[in-house]
């Protein structure tokens, strides 16, 4: 029987297990620095048809429908005015049972760890030494050392095992933007709204059946190096009542007293996509790559990333991080060129920009290029 390690508890890491369970050749462990994983974040992710389909083998078609939402639409709005850009209809790349789907993380989270036995999962422990062969050797900060076939990386953007694998800081680079993050109740909307100011979006839309909507701006932001290692400035009040403002003065929507559970974060993205060349260790996730936010493919690619690494561990391949590779790079570029073109600010330029949304949104081979070789290849 292969034994298979696998770093950190979050989204990919889980998924990967959920793989595993369906097989009788795998024992796993799963190592989580954290005592115990938040599951009351209400806080929003997005899936496109391409993870969905994954998770549906795993039995995320049998979730209560009430825990999911299903939006048909990506309506695009002037921040400035609340004035209706275009829209983007995303129901088209849907197919029966596989729907782009907005949820609650902390929902797709107690999903996923719903399966796996709790002996399976070791908290408090973090990976302090790795010796690499046909077996691999972790030194654990418990001091113990265990020995694995396998090795699943998936500790996140700051993946410490990363640096310790690779022998040097793989430290992600601080991305010039903030995001403030918060839920809103009662709208009376299902789709998503994405609304287009000068150096600021926020996109709003909901999480489940139960009028509950998620929240998050991005907004560029230069700051200190001192500033962005200070965890305490973006808890502090201040700070995040500075950050509401900026967004309610560049906007017509009234959120003012709307926004709950409210919090700030620098945002993160990798420098680049590692050279990789192991046969037996398998990062994914953010520990292999982050991408930009504004083309919400955080939580499905790391679940294709770990349905990949899954199925080059089953048939015994090496062709895993070309083929990421690949789709990496895709994700990449249409996420800054989204977070460039969200954040226009010059008049003439944004007036130019509409005008070629409201042409390429209507165009069936641009969508299929653009989004459908991302959501369904």
């Amino acid at each position: 029987m292969k034994k298979i390690a696998i770093i950190g508890c979050g989204i990919s890491g889980l998924y990967f297990a959920n793989k595993l369970l369906s097989e009788k050749t795998y024992d796993f462990t799963i190592y989580e620095k954290k005592s115990e994983l938040d599951l009351n974040d209400g806080y929003g992710i997005q899936l496109s048809v391409n993870s969905v389909r994954l998770l549906n083998e795993i039995g995320f078609n049998r979730i209560a429908a009430s825990e999911v939402s299903f939006p048909k639409k990506v309506n695009f709005f002037e921040a400035k005015t609340s004035k209706k850009i275009c829209e983007i209809d995303i129901s088209k790349f849907n197919s029966e049972n596989k729907r782009y789907t907005t949820l609650k993380r902390s929902f797709l989270i107690k999903f996923l760890l719903n399966n796996i036995p709790a002996e399976k999962i070791k908290n408090n422990l973090e990976l302090t030494g790795v010796e690499r062969g046909q077996k691999i050797k972790l030194s654990l900060s418990n001091n113990l050392t265990e020995e694995f076939d396998y090795l699943i990386v998936s500790d996140g953007v700051f993946s410490k095992t990363k640096s310790i694998i690779l022998e040097k800081d793989t430290s992600p680079k601080f991305f010039n933007s903030v995001a403030l993050r918060g839920n809103i109740k009662n709208l009376d909307n299902n789709d998503i709204a994405l609304y287009l100011g000068p150096n600021f979006h926020f996109v709003i839309y909901p999480v489940n059946q139960n009028k509950e909507f998620n929240f998050i701006s991005i907004i560029r932001k230069k700051l200190s190096k001192n500033e962005i290692l200070n965890q305490n400035l973006f808890e502090s009040s201040d700070f995040l009542k500075s950050l509401c403002n900026e967004v309610y003065q560049k906007t017509a929507m009234n959120l003012n007293d709307k926004l709950e559970n409210i919090k700030s974060f620098p945002i993160y993205v990798s420098k680049k996509f590692e050279d990789f060349n192991y046969k037996n260790i398998y990062f994914i996730g953010d520990a292999l790559f982050t991408f930009p936010p504004s083309f919400a493919q955080g939580a499905s690619q790391s679940i294709e990333a770990a349905q990949e690494a899954f199925e080059e561990i089953n048939n015994n391949s090496n062709s895993y991080y070309e083929k990421r590779g690949l789709k990496i790079k895709k994700v990449n570029w249409r996420s800054k060129l989204n977070h460039f073109a969200f954040h226009l600010s010059n008049p003439i330029i944004v007036l130019f920009r509409n005008l070629i949304l409201k042409i390429l949104v209507n165009n069936k081979n641009f969508l299929n290029n653009y989004l459908g070789r991302i959501y369904k290849d």
